[in-house]
């Protein structure tokens, strides 16, 4: 199995192109590749080989040797066949091509940027010039022409879904269908939800008195309101926070009720509602966000209860040690002498785990550094947040021979200054 390894600064003239990739980067790409770079920095490592062949990347070198760089970010990639790296270069070029876009949100983010002054056009989007595109898409009267010319362009990028993709935890929904019953004055037992696997909201049988209370998928948020308006039913639906107020052109009832919702799949979403139930136009409903964040806190706690947690001896420092002492304000810097890098502890070996992303075994004066270091995390830690459920937790030993190396590392560090 391939695995990438550190994070290496590279020649631009050491850089070996793929002669068969089958990936085109035509001179309009290769521009906005360059505008990218200019803009945003060089923020995506190409993929090499030892021998300096390009994996992934072969469009951003060819922009960054047009600018005149002379060294790029590049991540090594070990363990690769000939012929595994050969498919793995029309993988990573085929499947960015699979996936769909929201247009929706497309055209709400690329609104908003315009109208911030921000070029659009960085982003890799282009919208006709000479039009009303944006406008006409807020109100909902966008012409047949740029309709048709804005899609064409995102058609094969669009995929088209009748379902949601992050379903709702049981516990979330509860919450969420009680507020609206109490809220309302309505009937849990007229509450429907057509937005399953493998649904058809249009052709769901929508008796007369009920209420859609669910996740729809956002993708065509816009569409099902309109559909649900157009046909007498009323809802009270999901719908994505940061452009709620978009959804339908600001024809409906609006909840933006800043809720941070972990659905099961594990992506953690800010979500607003949408509704044409009730007198208010806009509502922030505190009381809805009390309810919905204590039973996504309840879900956050037990999907940590499941994944291993793992505590290093004093004498190792990991990157997400090192990340967590910043996070509460504790500087802690290393020189290159008393450490040694390492991959894993020899007590791991022998159950086949290692340290992710590899670590550092630390002489005991650089120990005791950063023992103090997390103590004051600790501390900032404790009065920042209320108390959570201890989590089990699996303590990791030196062996004696790692011990061993320690001490050689405390000699070393005591012959120079550290």
């Amino acid at each position: 199995m391939a695995k990438t390894t550190e994070l290496v600064e590279v020649a631009i003239a050491d850089l070996v192109p793929y002669e068969r990739n089958a990936k085109q980067h035509p001179a309009e790409q290769i521009e906005k590749l360059k505008r990218s770079i200019q803009e945003f920095g060089f923020v995506s490592p190409c993929l090499i080989d030892r021998g300096g062949n390009i994996i992934a990347g072969h469009g951003r070198v060819e922009a960054a040797r047009l600018l005149g760089l002379e060294k790029i970010p590049c991540v090594y990639v070990e363990g690769l066949s000939e012929e595994e790296r050969r498919a793995y270069i029309l993988a990573d070029n085929r499947l960015t091509e699979l996936g769909g876009w929201n247009l929706d949100v497309v055209a709400d983010e690329l609104a908003e940027l315009d109208l911030g002054g921000f070029d659009i056009q960085l982003t890799g989007f282009e919208i006709p010039e000479e039009t009303d595109w944006f406008e006409n898409h807020e109100s909902g009267k966008a012409t047949e022409e740029d309709t048709e010319e804005y899609r064409d362009f995102l058609e094969k990028f669009e995929q088209k879904r009748t379902t949601d993709d992050c379903y709702t935890p049981p516990n979330i929904y509860e919450a969420i269908a009680e507020y609206v019953a109490k809220e309302y004055g309505l009937n849990r037992d007229d509450f429907l939800r057509p937005f399953y696997p493998g649904g058809d909201y249009e052709h769901e049988e929508y008796q007369a008195g009920c209420v859609v209370v669910d996740n729809p998928p956002f993708s065509i948020l816009s569409e099902i309101c309109r559909f649900y308006q157009d046909h007498g039913v009323r809802f009270f639906l999901f719908a994505p926070a940061l452009t709620l107020f978009s959804t339908c052109a600001g024809s409906l009832n609006y909840i933006p009720a800043n809720i941070s919702i972990t659905y099961e799949n594990g992506a953690a979403v800010r979500t607003g509602f949408v509704t044409n139930l009730g007198e208010y136009k806009i509502d922030n409903a505190p009381g809805l966000k009390d309810a919905v964040e204590e039973q996504d806190r309840l879900n956050r706690l037990a999907m940590h209860k499941e994944l291993p947690r793992y505590d290093y001896p004093d004498n190792v420092v990991t990157p997400s040690i090192m990340e967590k002492l910043a996070k509460y304000g504790q500087h802690l810097r290393i020189k290159d002498k008393g450490i040694q890098f390492i991959r894993g502890l020899d007590a791991q070996k022998d159950q086949g785990k290692a340290i992710y992303g590899g670590g550092f075994l630390l002489c005991d004066r650089l120990a005791e550094e950063k023992r103090a270091a997390e103590h004051a995390a600790a501390i900032r830690a404790a009065e920042e947040r209320a108390k959570v459920e201890e989590v089990d937790t699996e303590r990791w030993a030196l062996s004696d021979r790692e011990r061993a190396i320690v001490e050689q590392l405390n000699a070393e560090e005591e012959g120079g200054e550290a």
